[in-house]
């Protein structure tokens, strides 16, 4: 256990990282905001060997995490190497707690810092995981429903090379916003951008979207036409041996040619925003 004592830090992710940088077995996590999920899975994604996390807390702070699609990634990757599992319930919680084998934290934040405050009392220890155990046992598991982070840049690489990968990669990153607020570009937009930055296929992207599970080739239809219909892309007709043109993406403004991936996100949520998209 890296912390025994009350300790106050300057984020979540200072004191998680207190907490589970040097925890080894199994930890439960019970209660947790938006934000302090959010702090967890980044912290337990930089750990190069993580604690096994099971994170219990209120059904709708999992479904805001579905929306942020690099968080989502990122938490799916720690499902999938069995070191998260994600539950809800409707038994109430009445703090933000971290029980690991000897010791329980109360997480409380403040508006500058947040600070763990322990109990190493054995007998209370047991009771308080007794309790959330039980408790997980009758909980609901809770699905991502999105792929990991590593399957999405693989299939990537594999399907349209390194150069498109890093360049979807820079422009997710570059779409993140703090908490609360809305970005102008989701996952299946910067898909379709950087294919149209790379002049690749719709149909082919799309396919690749559907099959790692990005969103559906409908919903990749949907966000060409949008983004057509908005003159960010343009496309170009591919003859093929038997049936109908397939579509090339290009990009349809002279901005979004100049831009590198950082660059071209910012000017597309940009135009977005400008048209009312």
């Amino acid at each position: 256990m890296a912390i025994n004592s009350n300790t106050v830090e300057s984020s979540r992710e200072e004191l998680f990282n207190d907490i589970f940088a040097n925890e080894g077995g199994e930890a439960f996590t019970v209660g947790f905001s938006a934000e302090s999920v959010e702090a967890l899975i980044e912290v337990l994604a930089d750990l190069d060997d993580p604690p096994r996390v099971r994170l219990m807390t209120e059904e709708s702070v999992l479904k805001a995490l579905r929306s942020e699609f690099e968080l989502a990634s990122m938490a799916a990757e720690l499902v999938a190497a069995e070191a998260l599992s994600l539950r809800t319930t409707d038994e109430p919680f009445e703090n933000a707690l971290v029980i690991t084998e000897k010791t329980m934290i109360s997480v409380i934040p403040s508006e500058r810092t947040v600070a763990g405050l322990v109990s190493d009392d054995g007998e209370f220890v047991d009771a308080v995981a007794e309790r959330w155990r039980n408790v997980w046992e009758a909980g609901t598991e809770f699905g991502l429903r999105t792929p990991a982070w590593s399957q999405v840049a693989d299939s990537l690489t594999t399907e349209f090379g390194a150069d498109m990968e890093a360049d979807f990669e820079a422009m997710i990153r570059a779409v993140a916003t703090p908490r609360g607020t809305e970005s102008a570009l989701d996952e299946v937009e910067v898909s379709v951008l950087a294919a149209a930055k790379h002049e690749k296929m719709l149909y082919d992207v799309s396919t690749w979207g559907e099959d790692v599970g990005v969103a559906s080739r409908a919903t990749f239809s949907r966000v060409k036409n949008r983004l057509e219909d908005q003159g960010l892309i343009e496309t170009e007709k591919e003859p093929i041996e038997v049936g109908r043109p397939r579509l090339r993406l290009l990009l349809g403004d002279e901005r979004l040619r100049e831009a590198n991936a950082e660059e071209l996100a910012s000017v597309a949520g940009s135009l977005l925003s400008t048209t009312g998209a």
